[in-house]
């Protein structure tokens, strides 16, 4: 029998029937995300408080712990607070707070967001991003319940310790955790006796590229041909084992605020890529002295897209732009969207030259080229089977060190760039 329902309250009805309908899919959410299974288990099963997820590149250890926090977490339950921390604060902005944003639009998920002081709202919960360098924001911050730490080899024993010092809010039926998510880099870390002799309250999590059934196919293939490039790379990133790499090619530059106000002169080197990142890096010279700054860094950039970014940037039209050579279809376009842009020769024993060439000069990296600071800290010479140095570095992360080496050749025809 129809029920007889006053046309006044069927809107009621309906409006309500809409929430419970929204409210039933924001709850089913969680199972249309994909997963990868491993991390996925082990994140909820683990009742360790503290927990090392440690692994090989492309492993998909910071992207597991950031979905478990949102929709295992943060969408099933209210009144959380989640203090999401990086070492510095331009790594944080450029990692994790990045990563919540693209998962918030992808899934369209309601919430509140603040900019300027790095938190988000989500379903009665609060998102804390914090860098370790901002020690009084940290002090203020209290009623933690979930840590995540990303890149944890750059921590201290002491940033450990006060992260788990404040990982102390009420959370009635449910214990608090800390999650750590690092490449085995550094075999000094203090990390690297925790992962190798677990004891306590804590458990370890060890992945590889071949637990993420999301990575591409040439990734996987630069990864494993790292076996051919440098045993050191090979374990850390490729097997996910400590390691520490040697014979690092740069090491006389230091970070800076920013670029001085004094400039004799401004270039670009440009780096191209799409699955792997295009670089683009402005290089300044002042009293001869060298100053990087990171513009962009990116993959899945087309060439439109890139053109865009040029002009949303206000890179300079007049200032040199010297790009890799080996597409010349993409440096036409750029210039003709009015770009002086021109390709960089190569040539036999021009990676070493070049390589000379930046050595030569006092470097300042702007502390928010955190890209630059991370490919400087691993950049190597590569060594064959039996230890000995070869004359050229290992082809991997090497990016910005390639549109570094382009901006600072002198011309278009100097045979400078590999």
């Amino acid at each position: 029998m129809l029920l007889d329902i006053p046309s006044v309250v069927k809107p009621q009805l309906l409006g309500r029937l809409n929430e419970l309908i929204a409210e039933l899919e924001f709850k089913a959410l969680p199972d249309r995300v994909p997963r990868n299974e491993k991390q996925f288990r082990y994140l909820m099963e683990t009742i360790a408080r503290k927990n090392l997820l440690v692994g090989s590149a492309a492993s998909g250890k910071s992207w597991s712990v950031a979905q478990h926090l949102l929709f295992d977490m943060a969408l099933q339950r209210s009144g959380l607070r989640f203090l999401i921390v990086r070492k510095t604060l331009p790594a944080l902005k450029k990692s994790c707070w990045l990563l919540f944003q693209d998962m918030l639009a992808e899934y369209t998920i309601g919430h509140g967001k603040n900019k300027s002081d790095l938190t988000l709202d989500i379903n009665g919960n609060t998102f804390f991003f914090c860098s370790l360098d901002d020690v009084e924001k940290l002090k203020s911050i209290e009623g933690i319940n979930y840590v995540w730490g990303e890149e944890a080899t750059e921590f201290t024993f002491n940033d450990y310790t006060q992260l788990n010092l404040r990982c102390r809010g009420k959370n009635p039926g449910h214990k608090n955790q800390l999650f750590f998510t690092f490449n085995p880099i550094d075999e000094s870390s203090f990390l690297k006796p925790l992962t190798e002799n677990i004891e306590g309250d804590l458990s370890v999590l060890h992945t590889t590229y071949l637990d993420n059934r999301f990575v591409e196919q040439d990734y996987i293939d630069t990864l494993e041909d790292l076996i051919n490039q440098d045993e050191t790379y090979y374990k850390i990133y490729t097997l996910g084992q400590w390691a520490s790499p040697e014979h690092i090619i740069y090491t006389n530059w230091v970070i800076v605020e920013d670029l001085p106000e004094k400039i004799d002169s401004l270039e670009y080197g440009l780096d191209f890529g799409y699955n792997n990142p295009t670089a683009l890096i402005a290089l300044a010279d002042s009293d001869q002295d060298l100053y990087i700054d990171e513009v962009i860094y990116e993959t899945k950039l087309t060439n439109n897209d890139l053109i865009e970014k040029l002009a949303l940037l206000g890179v300079s039209k007049d200032a040199p732009i010297r790009a890799d050579s080996a597409e010349p279809q993409r440096i036409e376009e750029i210039y003709q969207a009015g770009y002086n842009i021109f390709p960089v020769a190569k040539g036999k024993g021009s990676v070493s030259s070049g390589i000379n060439r930046v050595k030569s000069r006092k470097m300042h990296v702007t502390k928010r080229s955190t890209n630059v600071v991370t490919e400087f800290r691993g950049y190597k010479w590569r060594q064959d089977k039996n230890g000995n140095i070869l004359d050229e570095p290992v082809k991997f992360r090497d990016h910005a060190m390639d549109g570094i080496r382009y901006g600072s050749s002198e011309s278009s025809n100097q045979v400078f760039v590999a």
